[in-house]
């Protein structure tokens, strides 16, 4: 990992640094729906917005977006050949050839503003070759550990590294870490954090946001669900309001682009003769919302999950999270040379607290079928634990 051979090919490709107004969003969980938040806001208030996020859940395209669409085959292989056609012999990951594409596809675009969501921890991501305007971090958990480290002190650490001199730091979690805030400060980065320098209240329909300067009443429950999208919302709010110089957006255009936000995969509900629920949740901070989210939105309901995990997570923190309001568990195999394999989750299964586990299907079809004949009309079909398995879902959902 580093910058160096991204940047230098980002300097081939735009010898003079142009870019857009930009955000760069960072954090172990909530930047997805961050970014999901303002695309939304901004394309509320009328502006040209390029939207870079990762992994794609249906096609690769997703990743870059202009104005809510993806954009074309076309646009992309240009960027592609761009980018080969100036790289040289610097070698380029997946990650930064699609991340340089994403930025050469912007700067030809007339985009009012870029939003870049950091594909893994901040400071040696590819996205982190661009100076950001605004700086924001969600939230600072467990992941990733043979890149960022295993403590919240290491990640928060790394995830810094977007922070940049004289630029607002938002931050979206309620208690950083030291090396954070620390880090911060060595920048002199213009720092802001949530219950401390911006606030958000609920009341019975509605919610209020404010940070000492200004209050936004009356805004809508977010179209993004579960209590941790209030604290999302609200960095978001306070990111558009320091960019409102450059680009003004009416406290409307808040309401609208909130209320309005969809994003695949995130506490998605697909409405079936028994509902399924989506959740690409895959470490214990985030199946921690999922459980709270669950016992709120669903109470006493039977839950069958259809799961499945990468190797390199936490997943026996996961079952013992998950395992007090599931009823019983299908796991279904990816096809992901990262993803776990039968054995490996019979291994951790097996010195779990879980009792009813099935597994010996060939893929996400079969393990969702069996599940679905389980289950009762009142139940409820879980989907969590990976991008990948909730791409198999949506995918197969489209074909029939």
């Amino acid at each position: 990992m580093g910058l160096e051979r991204a940047a230098q090919v980002f300097h081939a490709l735009n010898p003079n640094g142009i870019k857009p107004l930009t955000i760069t969003v960072a954090g172990t969980n909530g930047k997805g729906s961050c970014i999901a938040y303002l695309e939304a806001i901004y394309r509320a208030q009328g502006y040209r917005v390029g939207a870079y996020s990762s992994p794609h859940i249906l096609k690769y395209n997703e990743r870059i977006k202009i104005d809510g669409l993806p954009v074309s085959d076309e646009l992309i292989c240009e960027a592609f050949a761009r980018i080969e056609s100036v790289r040289g012999g610097t070698s380029l990951s997946y990650f930064e050839f699609g991340t340089l594409a994403a930025l050469d596809i912007f700067r030809h675009s007339g985009l009012d503003i870029q939003l870049l969501e950091v594909g893994l921890g901040g400071r040696l991501d590819a996205v982190n070759i661009v100076d950001p305007d605004v700086a924001l971090i969600s939230s600072i958990g467990i992941d990733h550990v043979d890149w960022l480290g295993t403590t919240r002190t290491a990640i928060g650490w790394e995830k810094a590294g977007i922070f940049r001199a004289n630029t607002p730091a938002i931050v979206g979690d309620c208690n950083p870490p030291q090396s954070l805030l620390q880090s911060a400060a060595d920048k002199n980065a213009q720092l802001y954090c949530i219950d401390k320098d911006f606030y958000y209240k609920k009341q019975a329909t509605t919610w209020e946001w404010l940070d000492g300067i200004k209050t936004i009443s009356q805004l809508p429950e977010p179209g993004l669900k579960g209590e941790h999208q209030y604290r999302n919302a609200s960095a978001v709010i306070l990111a558009v309001q320091l960019l409102a110089k450059s680009l003004p957006v009416s406290d409307e255009s808040i309401r609208v682009g909130l209320k309005n936000c969809r994003l695949l995969g995130r506490f998605q509900l697909i409405n079936d003769k028994i509902p399924v629920l989506l959740d690409v949740g895959h470490n214990p901070d985030a199946v921690k919302t999922l459980l709270d989210y669950l016992i709120k939105t669903f109470p006493g309901k039977r839950i069958h999950a259809v799961f499945s995990m990468m190797k390199d997570k936490d997943i026996a923190a996961v079952l013992e999270i998950m395992n007090p309001v599931v009823f019983d568990w299908f796991f279904a195999p990816l096809a992901n040379p990262r993803a776990a394999t039968e054995s490996l989750m019979r291994e951790i299964f097996s010195h779990s607290s879980v009792t009813r586990v099935s597994f010996g299907y060939k893929g996400f079809a079969q393990a969702f079928n069996a599940a679905k004949n389980q289950a009762q009309a009142d139940d409820l079909l879980l989907v969590f634990g990976s991008f990948f398995l909730v791409s198999d879902c949506l995918n197969e959902f489209e074909k029939r």
